[in-house]
């Protein structure tokens, strides 16, 4: 008991640390998880091979992970997907498989080990993909939905590659290492007996479906999706209105984990993937209305397990095989990342892909994937691949899956850079000038905008993205494509002779620029500015507006006079606190504006700390006169 537990304070403690350091640098959690299992592994030799072990428990996750997805996808979603599951997914598995065979044939390896190897290397990662692509809200993207189409392909396609791999060893030679290293052929066997990963393969291979009948399997198969179908539909809902009778909270925990752990059970006991099970039975719960039930209670689990996966590849590199031929092997994997990337940068372009949506979906599928464990232990178990081949390709798979954070970060650069300038319609002839410039047409431009027209007065509208000004144009407003921080197209929309300008900018960078640069060149023009939160204002303060208003401070000022309202103020009390506290709040943002420090935190700004109370003080004392004055007029 006392070495499970230092066991499981080791692996939290790696995880705490890494990750919040990882994504405060921006990195990603993937690439922080992956770290924590390195050091706490090869680098301090913390845990052992109980890391094997803990893979198989770990990857739970990725089945969770799927039936969370699917619970997000309705079966109508699932049915516009074919083309892209069978035609790009199974497109990117085959043309994959053929070139990386290939080359592992150039290096003199039999044809049966070059194909498990291509078909091995051909799989993606699931978990670190679907992972870093939810991080970066891209799943909505035409690049994501590609991205999460071949996973998917490529996790129906394990189930006929484990169908296969022994019938290739049937058909080949074994291949046998001598000890100087090379490899001969012998006749057939059955080859060496795997490591730890090959229990995974035997119990995929040896269910009980391997004892039925040729013409009973299929009907075993469809039949165990028809039963997830049927329970869906029509068993989940009495059995959810069941749990609520019990009115414990922890009964619906233990439901959702049922449903998953059961599919699971049921996927792998006729020999389907577990993950694609779950995968199907999101989809089918996807208009249920206890959906977002089920989303709450799995998600902790499932970041949990799947951070411990993470961890687990981490840990089970072997640095001493990589140390002893680190060239070859490092450039085995980078070698693998630059065929798939090919091959994967062509089928964006076959299927219509372009710009950041075409670099997401070649960086992101590159590497090979956690099934590649699967695989290459059960293609060892049936004596497809020595021994000594395995272990490279274990360490292979590894290595991709290490970089995989990395290939995400190059394709940030790469989208910042590229921003789809290609596709980008040139900006307008700005041929209006107004007394009002409003920059940025959102949501808040666009009721700034309607206000002040609906006045009487004039504005003159710029925002960069081609899809709002669009928008504009299709319900009758004027507005001007180009970017609001350059100088000439301020110059051009009238900057020198307008009264007010209003910043609504989304990025707070770009919003900083043009108050700075807007005030510097027209000191008496009248600045409003949309800001994020208290911090964003005291940095638009600093660059010369005049006015900050924060994005959710007035609506949450609306909400909070209904409270009092409710809880027995007058509608005039209500209001007259409302005003209070807003005029107070406008003169503390200004006074600690003078006093914040963007180079240190607010917590540990001592003056700020100091008047920020003070200002607390005045606003209680405020609302206490305002009490009493209230008291008086009823006495």
């Amino acid at each position: 008991m006392e070495g499970f537990l230092f066991q499981a304070s080791i692996y939290l403690a790696a995880a705490v640390i890494a990750v919040p350091i990882a994504a405060r640098l921006g990195l990603g959690s993937v690439l922080g998880y992956l770290a924590a299992g390195i050091l706490i592994g090869p680098v301090l030799g913390l845990v052992g091979a109980e890391t094997k072990d803990l893979q198989h428990f770990a990857e739970f996750g990725v089945v969770m992970m799927l039936f969370l997805i699917g619970l997000e996808l309705e079966p109508r979603a699932l049915w516009d997907m074919r083309h892209k599951l069978f035609g790009l997914g199974g497109l990117q598995i085959g043309l994959s498989t053929l070139a990386l065979m290939g080359i592992a044939m150039a290096y003199d390896q039999p044809w049966g080990v070059s194909l498990a190897i291509g078909l091995t290397l051909s799989l993606s990662s699931t978990a670190i993909v679907l992972q870093t692509l939810s991080e970066k809200g891209l799943m909505r993207t035409a690049g994501g939905r590609s991205v999460f189409s071949v996973l998917l392909s490529q996790d129906i396609a394990v189930i006929p590659m484990l169908a296969f791999l022994p019938l290739i060893a049937v058909t080949m030679p074994s291949a046998v290492v001598s000890p100087d290293g090379s490899i001969t052929l012998e006749g057939a066997q059955n080859g060496g007996h795997g490591d730890d990963h090959g229990g995974h393969g035997a119990d995929a291979a040896f269910t009980f479906i391997d004892m039925l009948p040729a013409w009973g399997v299929p009907l075993v198969t469809i039949g165990a999706i028809a039963a997830i179908i049927i329970m869906g539909v029509f068993f989940t809902r009495p059995v959810f209105r069941f749990i609520h009778s019990a009115k414990l909270r922890e009964m619906y925990t233990a439901l959702a984990l049922l449903i998953v752990v059961g599919i699971s059970f049921i996927m792998m006991l006729v020999g389907l993937s577990p993950a694609l099970g779950a995968f199907l039975a999101g989809v089918v719960l996807a208009s249920s209305e206890f959906r977002h039930e089920l989303e709450t209670d799995l998600e902790p689990f499932k970041g949990l397990l799947l951070g411990l996966f993470f961890i687990t590849v981490g840990a089970g590199i072997n640095f001493e095989l990589l140390a002893s031929d680190f060239v070859i092997i490092f450039g085995m994997a980078i070698l693998v990342i630059l065929v798939k990337g090919l091959i994967l940068f062509w089928l964006g372009r076959l299927f219509k892909l372009h710009g950041r949506d075409q670099w997401l979906f070649a960086l992101g599928l590159a590497q090979a994937g956690e099934f590649g464990f699967v695989l290459v232990s059960f293609s060892v178990t049936t004596g497809v691949i020595p021994d000594a081949v395995a272990e490279t390709l274990l360490l292979v798979v590894a290595l991709t899956m290490l970089i995989t954070p990395l290939l995400f970060i190059l394709f940030d650069m790469i989208s910042k850079r590229s921003a789809d300038a290609s596709v980008r319609p040139p900006d307008d002839e700005i041929d209006q000038e107004g007394p009002v410039i409003i920059a940025g047409i959102g949501r808040f431009g666009q009721i700034v905008n309607r206000l002040v027209q609906a006045s009487g007065f004039e504005t003159v509208v710029l925002d960069h993205n081609p899809d709002a000004i669009a928008v504009m144009r299709r319900f009758g407003f004027k507005a001007f494509l180009g970017d609001p921080t350059r100088p000439d197209i301020l110059r051009k929309a009238g900057l020198g002779d307008a009264r007010v300008l209003v910043v609504a900018l989304d990025d707070p960078k770009a919003a900083r620029k043009l108050v700075k640069y807007a005030r510097k060149m027209c000191p008496e023009l009248h600045i409003i500015a949309r800001a994020n939160d208290r911090i964003d204002s005291f940095h638009l303060y600093q660059s010369g507006a005049n006015d900050i208003v924060r994005e959710l401070f007035d609506s949450s000022l609306r909400a909070g006079r209904y409270v009092l309202e409710n809880l027995g103020l007058s509608e005039y009390e209500a209001a007259e606190a409302e005003k209070m506290f807003y005029h107070h709040d406008r003169t503390s943002v200004r006074e600690l504006a003078q006093l914040w420090d963007p180079d240190v935190l607010p917590e540990n700004n001592k003056a700020y700390v100091a008047r920020a109370k003070e200002l607390q003080k005045d606003l209680e004392t405020a609302f206490l006169d305002l009490s009493a004055e209230k008291e008086n007029k009823q006495g």
